[in-house]
């Protein structure tokens, strides 16, 4: 350990020593001790301006943040950020991974850091329970222990931005168009049931907040999610729900089934589940087939298509149902499929816009609205294309009911 690390951790041990833990005090008053110390030590040996302000920042933050990762939460650049173990660090930054230079100095600490994020939204994780999700700040977060994570301790942070993106910056971006956009706001204004699907980090939670902005202000709306991640804004008659693991205390596990259940016990106008990975699939489709139109989802899937097939599966988990049942029910459920994806230069699309039409023939029968058509690029170019209007809708009584 170099001479700036010793100094580092000698300073935080009279630090921790100094502060009164028989009373909550302030961050400027922890600052204050830790210039205080600071000072004391540069009349020992010299300390320069530079690393004065360094040893200053990261005490405060291994005392009362989160040790070297507060500096990337703050980073806005940074939208993921990846701890394997104490040994690496990757971010994602720009749209692209990079390994970050510093580490955690030691398992402890690191593991101390996991403990002070999960003890903020009251989750519990141990040996005996080792895998847990949490939230942090705006930020999404995924926690594995040992004896699950053999290369140590595993913090996966996905960061949301401060101001919730909305469907103009995704004009802007290139995610659609105009007409799209406009489209989009008139289902979602009409009440139809969507579901957005598209692989990980495809930004579908991002998606359905922008969608979120199209739900008229004066409607009841609860959201659903394993952790609080969703941003809907401007809706007064707003009601958040999010599930809790059992724990060593006894307490019961409240899942996604429990809290959609719930949900339609407290009169909700629409229903927002944040996104389906199993049997509560079942529940979700119910919630859209029992008169709370205008309901959102989101689900990990390939294609508009794949989809459908991945709702089958996670619907008979979760109940013991003819398949051809639990089809009927998807083709009177849902209305719209909105397919993302991450194309080749790492840039977020909608891929497919598809409409749901029905059960015919022992299948369901779907048919695409819009789709994604890359134009020619050169090798190295940004990828550029548009989504193509391929059919009319054809399901127009909720369209026509609004008065569109």
């Amino acid at each position: 350990m170099n001479s700036y690390l010793k100094c580092k951790e000698k300073l935080k041990e009279k630090v921790i020593e100094k502060i009164d833990l028989s009373r909550v005090c302030e961050d400027e008053e922890v600052r204050e001790i830790i210039d205080e110390m600071i000072l004391e030590e540069s009349a020992l040996y010299y300390i320069s301006l530079s690393e004065k302000r360094k040893l200053s920042r990261e005490l405060f933050h291994a005392i009362r943040r989160l040790d070297i990762l507060q500096e990337l939460i703050e980073d806005n650049t940074i939208t993921e950020i990846m701890v394997n173990g104490i040994e690496e660090i990757f971010v994602e930054k720009n749209g692209k991974l990079i390994r970050w230079g510093d580490t955690f100095k030691s398992k402890e600490k690191l593991e101390d850091v996991i403990q002070q994020i999960v003890a903020k939204c009251n989750r519990v994780v141990n040996e005996s329970s080792p895998i847990v999700d949490a939230r942090l700040e705006g930020s999404r977060v995924n926690v594995v222990l040992s004896p699950v994570a053999l290369n140590g301790p595993i913090l996966t942070i996905r960061r949301f931005p401060d101001k919730p993106i909305e469907m103009k910056d995704l004009v802007k971006i290139g995610t659609l168009n105009h007409e799209v956009e406009d489209f989009l706001r008139k289902l979602v204004f009409s009440k139809y049931n969507i579901l957005i699907s598209g692989g990980t980090g495809s930004g579908k939670t991002t998606f359905l907040n922008a969608l979120s902005e199209s739900i008229p202000k004066d409607e009841r709306i609860i959201t659903i999610e394993d952790s609080a991640e969703l941003q809907i804004r401007g809706i007064p008659n707003l009601v958040r729900l999010e599930t809790r693991n059992a724990n060593i205390e006894e307490c019961k596990e409240i899942s996604i089934r429990d809290l959609i259940k719930t949900a339609l016990r407290m009169r909700p106008d629409r229903v927002i589940v944040g996104e389906v990975r199993g049997g509560e699939a079942i529940d979700m489709l119910q919630c859209f087939n029992t008169g709370h139109d205008g309901s959102i989802s989101t689900a990990h899937a390939n294609s508009a298509r794949d989809i459908l097939a991945r709702l089958e599966t996670m619907a008979l988990m979760g109940m013991d149902l003819p398949l051809s049942a639990i089809q009927r029910q998807i083709a009177s459920g849902v209305d719209i499929i909105i397919h993302l994806g991450r194309i080749r230069d790492r840039t977020r699309k909608i891929l497919e816009i598809a409409e749901v039409c029905g059960y015919e023939s022992g299948e369901i029968v779907i048919q695409t609205l819009y789709q994604f058509q890359e134009h020619e690029t050169k090798e190295g170019e940004m990828i550029s294309g548009e989504l193509v209007k391929k059919k009319e809708l054809r399901n127009v009584e909720k369209w026509t009911a609004a008065g569109l």
